[in-house]
């Protein structure tokens, strides 16, 4: 029998507790996945202001009260509770760093909602929540053999633990997982003062005069992955992705590994799906137009059958192609398509996309806000899905597209050149409607197939066959995941 490891997941986000991102999916889906293998992993996150102690049955551990966290030349005190990630199958404990100026007043994860202004104290709140990990492993005598750390907020772990706890942590190997490479963690170098680290640590820190987690996070890991084969090999060429961090990532090619993300069985199932109106049964038109309907009239569209709906759940900025979708909206809303947008972000954005919706208000809705419920219901009730992406490292809302009988129409960049393959109606061979050039003139094309696809019902049977036939689980991801921890332990 293979050896099992005790393995700390560490995350910003965990859903279902908290989620502004996919990592908050990835979170809660790849430990579920890894506790096939028998390790013993469990997970740390922090517990924000939008979390319920109550509905998400989060408990005080009396040894874990009033721990002392040094931040600079203050203590600041956390009280560690916990709860866990159920599933059927599985259940895996989660445990929660809280502070109520740090997060429990907080209603964003990492910005103001009103403002989309990143909160002025990142620095010390990840600070905070970096030694809470440690401190926590040490006050439960769990030293893990694998931390597994996630994006820039856990980029100080792997320095804490080699140089702040005496050797406690010796043993204990890093695998560290970039998500997203263009949000890095930058603040002012002054800030480098409250970590507690030395001036010779700072060097692995420093990138263009900032104090960048990133740069240290992967310096000082044993393993790094990302979420995706083709992003991983974009992230270490083109500087665009990395600000010029390429050179960190360069250094560890040989310890470097995109791999590709699954989504939870039993969340995402539209079988089971308690969040959408109707679920799927061998019927698929009827769980199609049910859900459809449902949407049209929640969003406030008339009920239209013979317009083509399209959904779309961005963050509303840079990266996920709203400036696209918004200077594309005259030529898109010609024609006779309904659209609805679920999204939080950029204000000025925002604004935009409101004006489209009062010009387009038979066509056009928008939804600003982080809903699960909703995302869910956009996902099954939609007939395409849009991903106009500069870039996207995975593209989870891919996966869950062809996974609910919805066909996307996304741009083919990072994760996505792994999974969307463009529908080819002469052979009937692909799963999704893929353009190649961030710019109008493709973005509107690619709406206007969809539209002609959907008035070819034979067609969009067969693309939303092909979609829904592919497997979008963690079975091969974790095999090489469980793999990475297993050859780092015998390092």
């Amino acid at each position: 029998m293979a050896k099992s490891y005790r393995i700390l997941f560490v995350s910003s986000e965990v859903y279902p507790f908290a989620k502004e991102s996919g990592i908050g999916d990835v979170s809660h889906s790849l430990p579920l996945a890894i506790k096939e293998f028998s390790h013993d992993i469990r997970v740390m996150s922090p517990k924000y202001g939008i979390i319920s102690e109550r509905k998400s049955k989060i408990h005080n551990i009396e040894r874990l009260r009033e721990v002392p966290i040094q931040i600079g030349d203050n203590t600041i005190i956390a009280n560690i509770k916990s709860s866990a990630i159920l599933t059927p199958k599985h259940k895996v404990q989660v445990y929660f760093s809280t502070h109520q100026e740090y997060f429990d007043d907080r209603t964003g994860v990492y910005r103001d909602h009103t403002t989309w202004a990143e909160y002025p104290d990142n620095t010390e709140r990840f600070i905070f929540f970096s030694r809470c990990v440690l401190e926590t492993c040490l006050r439960l005598k769990w030293i893990p053999d694998i931390i597994h750390c996630n994006d820039w907020q856990t980029g100080l772990i792997p320095a804490y633990m080699k140089f702040d706890y005496g050797g406690k942590f010796s043993k204990t190997k890093i695998v560290y997982t970039i998500h997203n490479f263009y949000r890095q963690g930058n603040f002012p170098l002054s800030e480098f003062a409250k970590t507690g680290l030395s001036q010779e640590v700072l060097a692995n820190y420093l990138h263009k005069g900032q104090f960048n987690f990133l740069k240290g996070g992967i310096h000082y890991s044993n393993y790094i992955t990302t979420v995706s084969p083709s992003y991983a090999e974009e992230i270490l060429v083109d500087k665009q992705y990395g600000d010029g961090l390429n050179s960190a990532l360069t250094l560890k090619k040989g310890n470097f590994k995109g791999i590709l993300n699954g989504i939870e069985p039993y969340t995402w199932n539209p079988k089971r799906d308690k969040l959408i109106h109707s679920r799927m049964t061998d019927d698929f038109e009827d769980y199609k137009i049910k859900n459809k309907v449902f949407l049209q009239r929640k969003a406030g569209l008339p009920v239209n059958p013979e317009a083509p709906l399209f959904g779309m759940i961005p963050r509303i900025g840079y990266q996920k192609g709203t400036s696209l979708f918004i200077e594309s909206a005259d030529k898109i809303f010609k024609e006779d398509i309904q659209m609805i947008l679920l999204g939080q972000g950029d204000p000025a954005l925002k604004t935009q996309l409101m004006n489209i919706a009062d010009k387009y208000p038979e066509k056009f809705k928008v939804v600003f806000a982080f809903d699960e419920d909703l995302s869910h219901q956009i996902e099954a009730g939609s007939d395409f899905f849009l991903m106009p992406s500069l870039y996207e490292p995975c593209g989870l809302n891919l996966m869950y597209s062809l996974r609910y009988g919805t066909v996307p129409v996304v741009r083919a960049t990072g994760g996505m050149k792994d999974m969307a393959i463009n529908f080819d109606d002469i052979t009937g061979i692909g799963n999704s409607i893929v353009f190649d050039n961030y710019d109008v003139k493709d973005f509107t094309n690619a709406i206007f197939r969809a539209k002609n696809l959907y008035e070819n019902k034979t067609e969009l049977k067969s693309i939303i066959r092909n979609g829904m036939a592919g497997d979008y689980s963690w079975k091969e991801g974790a095999k090489e995941y469980d793999s990475i921890y297993r050859t780092i332990m015998k390092e």
